[in-house]
């Protein structure tokens, strides 16, 4: 009778299970259109193309995730850099599009990637139309990209902002000797700063100076491009900045950051007349995600493409959707390379590295593509270690002046807690069949073989790291020697050292890909693919899956990160080229 109790329950729990499932497809295919049914966005005459606070520009479309656990949430509306700019290019021709307005206060976008939107709408004002954008309480990010606007507006009770760059650097080295836990760390390059942490308390001068250059060079040019847009004296911009007058509104009109203080009734009113709608008349408004599909088609069924593959997130061993996984994209690779429709690849790459073997897979494979046709690379907010490793196979580098590229360097970071163990009467004996049978012990941390074996691998991999890179960039192992030891540079920087051929964007990238493939009639075709609610849902269905999703969901992408350095052996994998920090605007 037990026994056939649990029978009875168990067929319930999946009956259960299998309803549930089901209703969550439903719920995931009703999000995505696929029940409701989808029809291409039409464009009204006199409409306005609208930046709007839902708005997410993405680099990549492995980066459109879906909200796969928070369906009551607000989705945001995700849209490819690519088709942002292409979207802004042809509306600045489109008689139906009659202006753009930005009504963003925190725009999520990469540091290029506003560069690349706010020189597109500087293209844009050459039409005659008008550029104009509101804000509330706007992040400098946001401010950046607005104030390439014709006039911006604030709300007479919000704020902007403005108070420069900075970066902060935690330091673990105390707290680790007070709790008795040990971090060996194995590096090559004084520079490569990403275990400075676990080293010193302080910054070392090496990385003052290194993010003082970075910081400066960033900061240096996009203030610039802000004080002259909005026609202030550069001397005066700084006091500005400095005293953060843009938090009052007030002070942000008298010092010319912003046109007029009204609300955003007033500001949607100011763009009908300008219209020249009558009261009744309903101001126009389309997103870029619905213009742009109002528009765009498949191109990957068509002939004479250059393909775009993008390489977003950290790289990896394995196979994943998600970041850079090292199978997935030897597979894409390959395909691309015998795919007679793609004459030409772009490889986009918005990346601080990572596996180091990984990093090598994926170079090896991008060589065996460049030999069948042109192979151009593409940086985007990132390209650095293995972000930049990955890049030497190619026949021409294009940065962007923000990108933060270089780090030529490798480290090993092995954490052990053999002092907090002995503190609490813990201790190990091996016994093992040979000298280095136990290579990283959790209690005792690496055994004095792995120790100097390890120093040899970290010295090996950063030397085929330099020849990959002086073969590609054409210099001696003592020119990039200079210039790597795990230095990161601002793009701007890395081109004026030859570490890159040429400052554009993705678009100038795709161009020159074309020309070296002899096209003049060519489709733009991206890959990976983005996949579906349902595919991203039930792709993984183990329960460690579905658990880190919800985590991730409950805690956030930033946090999980940190979480997944800790507990993920991916994460943990030996040899690294990775940058040592994010820096956002």
């Amino acid at each position: 009778m037990k026994n056939f109790l649990k029978y009875v329950l168990a067929n319930i729990v999946a009956i259960m299970v299998v309803i549930a499932l089901f209703f969550v497809f439903i719920a995931f295919m009703m999000v995505s259109g696929a029940i409701s049914g989808s029809s291409k966005s039409s464009v009204r005459k006199n409409s306005v193309l609208t930046l709007d606070f839902k708005t997410n520009i993405i680099d990549s479309p492995t980066e459109d995730k879906d909200g796969m656990f928070s369906l009551n949430q607000k989705q945001e509306d995700k849209v490819l850099i690519y088709d942002m700019l292409d979207a802004i290019k042809k509306a600045k021709t489109d008689d139906k599009i009659k202006g753009i307005s930005i009504e963003t206060d925190g725009i999520k976008a990469g540091m290029t990637q506003l560069d690349d939107v706010r020189s597109a709408l500087e293209d844009f004002k050459k039409s005659g139309k008008f550029v104009y954008a509101y804000g509330n309480v706007v992040s400098q990010g946001a401010y950046y990209l607005g104030s390439v606007a014709d006039q911006y507006f604030l709300n007479p009770s919000g704020g902007i902002e403005l108070r420069g760059m900075s970066a902060e650097v935690p330091f673990f080295k105390n707290f680790a000797d007070k709790y008795g836990i040990g971090i060996q760390v194995i590096r090559h390059g004084k520079f490569k700063a990403a275990v400075e942490p676990f080293l010193r308390n302080d910054i070392s001068p090496e990385n003052r100076e290194q993010l003082s250059t970075l910081l400066n060079d960033i900061w240096g040019k996009t203030s610039a491009k802000i004080y002259r847009s909005r026609k202030i004296d550069s001397a005066q911009f700084k006091v500005v900045v400095d005293s953060l007058y843009g938090i009052i509104p007030e002070l942000s009109l008298k010092n010319k950051l912003v046109d007029k203080l009204i609300q955003k009734t007033e500001y949607d009113q100011m763009i009908k007349s300008k219209l020249k709608l009558a009261d009744h008349d309903k101001l126009q408004k389309i997103s870029f995600s619905k213009y742009i599909d109002s528009y765009q088609e498949d191109q990957t069924k068509k002939d004479n493409q250059v393909a775009v593959l993008y390489a977003s997130g950290t790289i990896y061993n394995g196979d994943g959707y998600e970041d850079v996984y090292s199978e997935k994209f030897v597979r894409d690779i390959k395909k691309l390379a015998e795919n007679d429709k793609v004459k030409a690849v772009v490889f986009r790459i918005n990346s601080p590295g990572g596996s180091a073997n990984a990093s090598d897979e994926i170079l090896f494979e991008l060589e065996q593509l460049k030999k069948k046709k042109p192979l151009i690379i593409s940086f985007g907010d990132y390209a650095a270690s293995g972000g930049y490793y990955v890049a030497m196979g190619a026949d021409k580098i294009y940065s962007q002046p923000n990108t933060i590229t270089g780090s030529i360097g490798v480290f090993g970071v092995f954490a052990h807690v053999k002092e907090l163990a002995a503190r609490n009467g813990i201790r190990a004996d091996e016994v093992s069949t040979n000298a280095n049978s136990t290579m990283v012990s959790l209690l005792n941390g690496l055994s004095p073989g792995t120790v100097n074996i390890m120093t040899k691998s970290v010295e090996e991999t950063y030397k085929r790291f330099v020849y990959f890179v002086t073969k590609n960039r054409k210099k001696s192992f003592e020119q990039i020697d200079e210039i790597g030891g795990g230095r990161v540079w601002s793009g701007a920087r890395a081109k004026q050292l030859g570490l890159v051929d040429e400052l554009g964007s993705l678009n100038d990238a795709i161009s020159f890909a074309a020309q070296k493939a002899n096209l003049k009639d060519f489709n733009v075709s991206t890959y990976p693919k983005k996949i579906s609610a349902f595919e991203q849902l039930f792709k993984n269905m183990e329960g460690e899956d579905l658990s880190t999703k919800l985590i991730k969901n409950k805690i956030g992408a930033e946090n999980y990160k940190i979480f997944e350095q800790l507990t993920d052996p991916k994460m943990q994998n030996g040899v690294m080229m990775e940058m040592p920090y994010q820096v956002k605007f």
